[in-house]
């Protein structure tokens, strides 16, 4: 598209920062992580601020299914539309967006429309 930027980062794989959770109930360990460029209907976001919420903490103290480990908490979160994979049109790079807990499109792959 004409005037869409293009972030230097987008299609490559990107490290940065992020807390992760190793075991249950252990304290969480700030690490690089690798974090691959997205794929098909997929969007990476650069998370400006998270927080913990109840649901992690509750995931972080889990010692059995379904918390599995390790994990990165913080999905209430608010971010910026870094990059974004092929057949992605709701949102564009630089979009500001806010992450959910569980998809609510009536259309992913894991949710069936019901008509």
């Amino acid at each position: 598209m004409e005037g869409e930027k293009v972030s230097v980062e987008a299609g490559k794989p990107i490290v940065c920062k992020a807390a992760v959770a190793r075991e249950a109930g252990e304290p969480l360990v700030i690490e690089e992580i690798m974090v691959a460029p997205p794929g098909h209907q997929e969007v990476r976001v650069r998370i400006i601020c998270t927080t913990l919420c109840h649901s992690d903490v509750t995931f972080w103290k889990m010692k059995d299914y379904p918390a599995v480990f390790p994990r990165i908490l913080g999905h209430e979160a608010i971010g910026v539309v870094e990059s974004v994979g092929e057949d992605v049109d709701e949102v564009v790079e630089g979009d500001v967006v806010i992450p959910v807990f569980l998809p609510e499109c009536g259309e992913c792959r894991l949710q069936i429309k019901k008509e």
